[in-house]
């Protein structure tokens, strides 16, 4: 499958999606969506109901899925089931209990719908991060997604690091938690060239680079990090 190929494919599961989610979508908001023309997006629609995918037009208002049509669980990428996870930690410091149990209930079928070791990844990715919510933190991180990647894989990760005093570093490192403070991001991980456990601010992370090698996973849980380090 060429490339082009597979942008098709990614883009006709995703108009899938917006046709699930969605009572009603017009053409011209698909193209824009994903940036193709209206005519590209025709010869989508055209492909799926060739499919068998049951796509009635309502003139002058859009597409719409015949009702009752159910279309099968959609898969989450890796990147994709982390950001949700991460923004469960945010919702869990809401004071409002239903909200909560909303969004959790919804996260768990996210979850129920997972391979097994995505599934694996996400719960421990859930284990490893704490967030303090701040909508004032001024300070900002571009890596938060790699790094979840690198932690939940067990990928050593080659970074560029400046310390208090301006200065500049390269390190090795094992990342094992995610931890949100009330000023900053902060990973925490097994720094090779110092050999212990350190927080990095994630702000002060420059140059990130995922490697392929993998490290040896800490077998604990970040409860019981806190307990024997701190």
């Amino acid at each position: 499958m060429n490339t082009n190929d597979t942008k098709r494919l990614s883009r006709l599961t995703a108009i899938l999606t917006q046709l699930q989610t969605k009572r009603l979508i017009t053409a011209t908001t698909l193209a824009d969506k994903f940036n193709v023309s209206v005519r590209t997006i025709y010869r989508d629609i055209r492909a799926l109901e060739q499919a068998g995918v049951p796509i009635l037009t309502e003139d002058g208002k859009g597409y719409t899925l015949m009702d009752g049509y159910k279309i099968p669980p959609v898969m989450f990428s890796e990147s994709q089931a982390n950001a949700l996870i991460l923004a469960e930690q945010l919702v869990l410091k809401n004071r409002d209990s239903s909200f909560i149990k909303d969004y959790t209930d919804a996260v768990d079928k996210v979850k129920a719908v997972l391979k097994q070791a995505d599934k694996d990844k996400a719960n421990l990715l859930a284990d490893r991060t704490r967030f303090e919510q701040n909508i004032n933190r001024e300070r900002n991180s571009d890596n938060i997604s790699q790094l979840q990647q690198a932690l939940t894989n067990f990928y050593l990760t080659k970074i560029d690091y400046t310390n208090e005093q301006g200065k500049i570093s390269n390190r090795i490192i094992e990342p094992f938690a995610l931890i949100s403070t009330t000023e900053n991001w902060l990973l925490v991980a097994w720094c090779r060239s110092r050999k212990e456990f350190r927080f990095f601010r994630l702000d002060r992370i420059a140059n990130l680079q995922v490697l392929a090698e993998s490290f040896t996973p800490h077998k604990m849980t970040l409860q019981e990090y806190f307990d024997k380090y701190h």
